[in-house]
């Protein structure tokens, strides 16, 4: 039997919908009482599927009203903890800007997964449940072009859902109204070295008098995460809440939450007059004025443009959240493991992370007790140089490390040369600089001993090249090790063939260097110098070193949870990865460092004194070189001073006894 086609609608009456509609006066209507009034929840989704009702958790009304086009405010920034509610802003705010004030919008996530999982556990729910947002698009079905997954057409408007992951995908698009969900996990750089928050800020450049920009994430790591930055800069509002006892209004804040020693109850303490709050008074004190109490947000800079939001798992409703008690016990369990913490931290107190290691190790803190030592002379208790190279497209770092007992380490010398490394003429550069002696404080003079080049990038040849010549004794081309675990340095793989294609065991060897514990070990040892007199500090660094260089020394941060260090974002890092490859160096299989006992570490010193003795004795005048633009052809190694020659010897030979 032929099914009874569905009548056609009248044309007439739908053209008339969409004119009055489109003629209407704009309806001074608020995003939360537009999702009052419109918005359902999925069962899918919500734990609580039905009528969305702002009342039930008013903290986030300020927030989501501020996308209202009758309010002047352009960019709102929300720090939340997980299951505070911020995904519903957006999500209501979407719906809002869609039937109340349409226009081009782009939803941007950090990646594709984020893209397709926001699609499936919001946007679809939202267009299946809510009628007034499926009423206004064009199409629901799923074969017609203005109905696709990432994209919506909508009467006066398009919806695009982008992610950052390339550079395509946030270009050639204009957007009234960017919604940007997990700020945090967006990229510092995309591969076209653009980077993806600059190129979304092009998108609404044409509407500087309408946009609307919402950025909501949970924090991650200070110095690189965004959502963090963003929010200092703008008004820094808190949620204050009124004391059920005394009345006074404040911020809940984790220092006040205090817990029995069986975790079995936890309340809270007023910081104005220490009464016990207890947590069945947190739905009264967390209404707001429209829903019958009288928290509020405050601002802490009142008068930047820019609104920002942030709160902690403490505001939880009850029924929406941890309890108080659990969340004590969260913080407990977390105490001895540093993922665990850092994850507390971000998700729950919605505060970006800092290594406790770290705090003790700012680059102001570092260059404030840097050492009165000239660079290019050695202090008494460097003994052994060695020097860490990196290379990039435009130009060569180096950073030339003196070694003593302990492997306490001085920074002798820093260095930038300009020009693509593959050119002969940087190369000579380069050689040229490390064949320069160096004057250590007894009068001897000293060359470097071993170095390591990391020859990642677009010139491993030319690294490679370099080493073949011999142009720097025990210089050995390195990689950063893959494994965060890995030792400072490995026992090396051979990469050079002979005419056989075999193994050439005369060739390259090429090392991986653990970074990762390098680089603990470096943090750990400028945190408990901090409290040290410089002659017992272990890591040194001469006050003539610029200002770029320590603060490219803690250019990155630990992340825990990836067992790994970051980048801090805009930072240059090169100061700190040519010290730790200066540390492999030391580590250098014929060199070894830190492996000589007290006699060895004492005969170098003799050695040097007794050479410094030798040169005053024959009237040769050993002063440090004076500073001068590098050259670009090699000194001839004829022209070295002699007692550079006597004491490079003087390792080998402690070698050939052991």
């Amino acid at each position: 039997m032929t099914p009874i086609a569905a009548p056609l609608a009248d044309p007439h009456r739908v053209v008339g919908q969409i004119l009055g509609r489109r003629l209407a006066p704009r309806r001074r209507i608020l995003p939360s009482e537009w999702a009052d009034q419109n918005r359902m929840l999925s069962s899918k989704t919500s734990p609580k599927p039905g009528r969305w009702r702002t009342d039930t958790n008013p903290i986030l009304r300020e927030p989501m009203d501020c996308l209202g086009v009758t309010v002047p405010v352009r960019e709102i920034v929300v720090m939340f903890p997980i299951q505070m509610g911020k995904s519903e802003i957006e999500t209501n705010g979407l719906g809002y800007l869609m039937c109340e004030a349409p226009g081009p919008i782009i939803v941007a996530l950090p990646g594709e997964v984020s893209q397709l999982k926001w699609i499936n556990q919001k946007l679809n729910p939202l267009i299946e449940e809510t009628e007034a947002v499926s009423s206004v698009l064009s199409s629901t079905d799923s074969r017609n072009a203005s109905n696709q997954k990432a994209f919506k057409d909508f009467e006066g408007g398009q919806l695009y859902v982008e992610h950052a992951g390339s550079p395509a995908r946030l270009k050639q698009t204009t957007a009234r109204y960017v919604l940007v969900d997990e700020l945090t996990e967006f990229a510092n750089a995309l591969r076209s070295g653009d980077d993806p928050l600059a190129m979304l800020a092009g998108r609404y450049s044409a509407f500087p008098g309408s946009y609307k920009r919402l950025d909501v994430s949970t924090p991650g790591i200070v110095g690189v995460c965004r959502i963090s930055t963003r929010y200092e800069d703008s008004d820094r509002r808190r949620y204050y809440v009124e004391c059920p006892h005394c009345g006074e209004h404040q911020p809940l804040v984790w220092g006040g939450l205090k817990w029995s020693e069986d975790l079995k109850r936890a309340w809270y303490v007023c910081r104005e007059n220490g009464c016990v709050i207890e947590e069945h008074h947190k739905p009264q004190m967390l209404r707001d004025i429209k829903a019958g109490g009288t928290a509020r947000w405050v601002p802490e800079n009142p008068g930047h443009p820019r609104r920002g939001y942030t709160a902690n798992c403490l505001y939880y409703q009850i029924g929406l959240g941890p309890r108080w008690a659990d969340l004590a016990r969260e913080w407990i369990e977390a105490q001895n493991d540093p993922a665990k913490l850092k994850t507390f931290v971000n998700d729950r107190l919605a505060e970006p992370w800092e290594d406790p290691a770290m705090r003790a190790v700012k680059h102001n803190v570092i260059e404030d007790r840097a050492e009165p030592y000239p660079l290019r002379v050695a202090p008494a208790g460097a003994l052994v140089l060695t020097v860490g190279i990196d290379t990039q497209d435009d130009r060569v770092e180096l950073q030339i490390v003196g070694w003593g007992r302990g492997l306490a380490s001085w920074t002798i010398d820093y260095a930038v040369l300009p020009g693509k490394p593959s050119d002969e003429e940087v190369l000579l550069s380069v050689a040229d600089l490390l064949a320069r002696p160096i004057l250590h404080e007894s009068g001897a003079l000293m060359r470097v001993e071993a170095g390591a080049w990391d020859i990642g990038g677009h010139h491993r040849e030319a690294v490679k090249q370099f080493v073949r010549q011999g142009k720097l004794r025990r210089c050995m081309p390195i990689f950063g090790a893959v494994h965060n675990n890995a030792p400072v340095i490995n026992k090396g793989k051979a990469e050079d063939i002979d005419w056989r294609g075999r193994t050439d065991r005369n060739g390259i060897v090429v090392y991986q260097v653990g970074t990762v514990g390098i680089k603990h070990m470096l943090f750990g040892r400028l945190s408990a110098d901090a409290e040290k007199p410089s002659e017992s500090r272990l890591v040194h660094f001469s006050s003539d070193l610029p200002k770029e260089f320590f603060t490219g020394l803690v250019s990155e941060t630990y992340n825990p949870s990836k067992n790994r260090f970051d980048k801090r974002r805009g930072a240059r890092n090169e100061p700190l990865d040519t010290w730790v490859y200066a540390y492999a160096a030391a580590h250098h299989p014929d060199l070894r460092l830190h492996r000589l006992n007290r006699a060895e570490w004492d005969a170098i010193e003799q050695r040097l004194i007794n050479a410094a003795a030798q040169a005053k004795g024959s009237g040769a005048a050993l002063e440090a070189p004076a500073a001068q633009p590098v050259p670009a052809v090699a000194q001839p190694a004829a022209s070295r001073p002699a007692a550079a020659d006597r004491h490079s010897s003087l390792l080998d030979r402690l070698r050939s006894r052991r």
